[in-house]
């Protein structure tokens, strides 16, 4: 197995067909066929399925390249510290459930740094993907949270794949909607009187078990529920249909906007928020800046 292949195969992994995929790595269609079929003799394991309509992932596959990846971002590194004199870009990485705050401290992290030369990622995705950025060492960190409902299952997935959740701060439930709801002008908000508007709740793929949902109280039977995978299109809903849905209460207005409010939500229910990480790991220089900057919301959690 070289470094030569994993790199073709990484890339394959990314295109419809091997020809598309020679194309990006400039060698003719038969020599990357031959490297592929070569390392799957050696590993003895299909990566590739092969259709009339392309080619796609085996589920042992996803597991091999995710494992390639890592290899390769480890080579680059050491290549770019150690080989030809090249500068070493800083490099960061963090996965999040959908929460404008842990966007903002990625921000300030960015400004505090102020590097000439830097490559970031951020990603709100599902829960369970970003568990599996973390473990796959696509992401250095992943912020989500926990609370008694869902901690049993989330501990075990995360001791399977060696990974420790450390909490940052704990929150009330609150009702995050438009300034304009009927019930926007209220101290506190019974669960009851939300039932008459949509719920909104961010998808969770195919993973879509309770212990997943980024909302609390999720197994909720409520009257109308909407499902969406982005940030943006539940704000638009908000506005639209008068939607809203239940948060940490943490507002961010330099990013989301005035246009918005949190209500205290009438239960003794809490959350925590906290991080994720591999075992193994040590905390990046700019990984303890980033956890710097969302202790910060410690102080802007609504009591």
């Amino acid at each position: 197995m070289t470094l030569m292949q994993l790199k073709y195969a990484v890339c394959a992994a990314g295109e419809n067909s091997f020809n598309d995929a020679s194309k990006k790595l400039f060698i003719s269609q038969p020599s990357l066929s031959n490297a592929i079929n070569s390392l799957e003799k050696e590993i003895n394991l299909q990566i590739f399925s092969k259709s009339k309509t392309g080619i796609s992932l085996t589920t042992e596959g996803e597991e091999f390249i995710g494992y390639a990846r890592q290899v390769l971002e480890q080579y680059d590194l050491l290549e770019a510290k150690y080989v030809g004199g090249k500068q070493n870009k800083k490099k960061f990485s963090v996965s999040m459930q959908h929460y404008t705050f842990a966007v903002k401290a990625f921000i300030e992290t960015i400004k505090h740094f102020g590097m000439d030369e830097f490559e970031f990622e951020v990603y709100e995705d599902t829960t369970y993907a970003l568990i599996e950025n973390v473990k796959n060492h696509r992401s250095e960190l992943g912020i989500l949270y926990m609370n008694e409902f869902n901690r049993n299952v989330l501990q075990r997935l995360l001791s399977e794949y060696f990974l420790e959740f450390h909490p940052l701060f704990d929150c009330g439930l609150y009702v995050y909607m438009w300034k304009e709801h009927p019930l926007a002008k209220n101290s506190e908000i019974e669960l009851d009187a939300l039932m008459e508007y949509p719920c909104l709740s961010f998808a969770q793929g195919e993973h879509n078990s309770f212990y997943f949902a980024e909302e609390v109280l999720s197994t909720v039977s409520y009257k109308k529920l909407i499902k969406a995978s982005d940030r943006a299109t539940l704000l638009n809903l908000m506005v639209g249909i008068n939607g809203y849905t239940i948060c940490s209460g943490i507002l961010c207005e330099e990013l989301n906007g005035s246009e918005y409010v949190a209500i205290k939500l009438h239960s003794d229910e809490k959350m925590t928020i906290g991080y994720i990480a591999r075992q193994d790991s040590k905390i990046s220089e700019i990984g303890e800046c980033y956890l710097s900057e969302l202790k910060k919301f410690k102080d802007k959690t609504m009591r």
